[in-house]
């Protein structure tokens, strides 16, 4: 089974040809049983090798290529496999992921202070609404 869907993929080799700096992770990755968690921005044309943000849970999140085949390939504990989050989305790009995974050292770190962030200037949007 594959972790992509044909529309992810479709979407990944386009930022993988696009000349953008500023491409955003399209795809989150993880381990059930630990806090390994990985972030792809592109598929190279080969359908199997994916860049991004790698952080293996031992504090030093690590930027550059990674085989799809291999963490498909992995068998956990209890029948379980690396898994997609489904509902992961972001307008953040890859640059700003990173940096904030590597100050915090973990994807999931970064992650939830993000969205702690995200949250707080959204309760202060609708408390404080610009005046026009």
């Amino acid at each position: 089974m594959s972790l992509l869907t044909p529309e992810l993929r479709a979407a990944l080799r386009v930022q993988y040809r696009s000349d953008d700096a500023d491409k955003r992770p399209l795809v989150k990755f993880f381990h059930p049983l630990s806090p390994a968690t990985w972030l792809a921005s592109e598929l190279d044309d080969d359908g199997d090798a994916l860049f991004g943000l790698a952080d293996l849970g031992f504090g030093c999140p690590e930027l550059g290529w990674f085989s799809l085949s291999e963490i498909e390939a992995l068998r956990l504990p209890y029948g379980l496999r690396i898994e997609r989050d489904s509902n992961f989305a972001t307008t953040l790009p890859l640059a700003d992921w990173t940096s904030w995974a590597r100050k915090a050292g973990s994807i999931l770190t970064a992650e939830a202070l993000l969205r702690r962030a995200s949250d707080t200037a959204r309760d202060l949007a609708d408390r404080f609404p610009p005046s026009g």
